[in-house]
């Protein structure tokens, strides 16, 4: 009695996952797969194989991003679990078998987790961009492949939809849910979430979750990462950078105007001293990237541009996010009634 949810943009790995599950489906009546559109500009119709067509049903989403994606997967849903499998990963050949077996768990169970894998290339140290995805693995109910009652969703209504992107937006997930009462564990069945090909750039694009986490500042206070088992980040040293750097400058233009008499020299100094700081903070932030890496010329040129911009870009987001979310409250739980936790 399971519903599996794929949101998809389109992207080729997405035929490997259902060609993947085909073989693994047989005669299953008690089964069926939800895949959820969500490209916004439209495109061809999803591969999906023959094996399957009987047990699938194309949802048509609206570009909104995973959050709403899913939603719009759930609540479609005909079956007692849900099953979430993003696009980009490949079941084991007996996933579909193992899902079954973990899902055979107490009633105060509202989620349960599969394992994910990300394959690294061997005879290299892995990149930064390869060391973000591997962090994956490590992740506390990541929707690379986890499984949720369709009551423990409905109790706390769902993803939050105003985390557009696919950052977060699990964790938070998974907190309102145990709020409300339900357990989550972990289960045996295993994907591979392989590296996907991305630009040197990636770093500054994915500093837009910066204002998520400011919006999970104001959704639950100063101790939130503690309460969504979010490691510890860098806001606070990036915080520190962009000061010293946006300092450096202001000392600069106005010691620059201020040339000719001596109230000039004090700007000269702490023009000094704070460009000292700002360069001593990007050259380690730079370091840190760079020591566990493949050291390559590209890699490290990328890794000192980007870490000179990922700071003042970090908290140009967190600011964002911030003031947008600045009245924004938590959605509302229903809990258990035997308020088992």
């Amino acid at each position: 009695m399971i519903s599996i949810v794929v949101p998809t943009l389109g992207r080729d790995s997405l035929g490997d996952l259902l060609t993947t599950l085909a073989v693994q489906v047989g005669d299953r009546p008690d089964l069926e797969i939800l895949l959820v559109d969500d490209r916004s500009t439209g495109g061809g119709e999803l591969p999906v194989p023959g094996a399957l067509t009987a047990y699938t049903k194309v949802l048509r989403g609206h570009g909104a991003g995973p959050a709403a994606a899913r939603n719009l997967g759930w609540r479609a849903a005909r079956f007692p679990w849900v099953a979430f499998l993003d696009d980009d990963v490949l079941p084991a050949s007996d996933w579909l078998d193992r899902l079954i077996a973990d899902l055979a768990v107490p009633e105060r169970v509202g989620g349960v987790q599969g394992v994910v894998r990300v394959p690294l290339s061997a005879g290299r140290r892995p990149t930064d961009w390869e060391r973000a995805t591997a962090g994956l693995a490590d992740g506390e109910w990541i929707t690379a492949d986890m499984a949720y009652r369709r009551a423990a969703l409905a109790a706390v209504g769902g993803f939050d939809e105003r985390f557009p992107r696919a950052y977060r937006e699990d964790s938070e997930l998974a907190h309102r849910v145990r709020c409300a009462g339900w357990r989550l564990t972990r289960g045996t069945r295993t994907v591979t979430h392989p590296v996907r090909a991305e630009s040197r750039w990636v770093s500054l694009r994915t500093q837009r979750g910066n204002a998520d986490d400011a919006l999970l500042r104001h959704l639950y206070g100063s101790g939130w990462r503690g309460r969504l088992g979010v490691p510890a980040g860098r806001r606070h040293r990036h915080a520190v950078i962009t000061a010293a750097g946006a300092l450096t400058v202001v000392a600069l233009a106005s010691g620059l105007a201020a040339r000719r008499s001596r109230v000039g020299r004090p700007f000269a100094g702490t023009a000094t001293l704070a460009a000292a700081v700002w360069l001593a903070g990007t050259v380690r932030f730079a370091s840190e990237r760079i020591a566990p890496g493949p050291r390559t010329r590209s890699e490290v040129a990328a890794m000192l541009a980007t870490s000179a911009a990922i700071p003042p870009l970090a908290v140009t987001y967190w600011l964002r996010g911030w003031w947008c979310g600045r009245h924004e409250v938590p959605c509302p739980v229903v809990r258990r009634r035997d308020g088992v936790r």
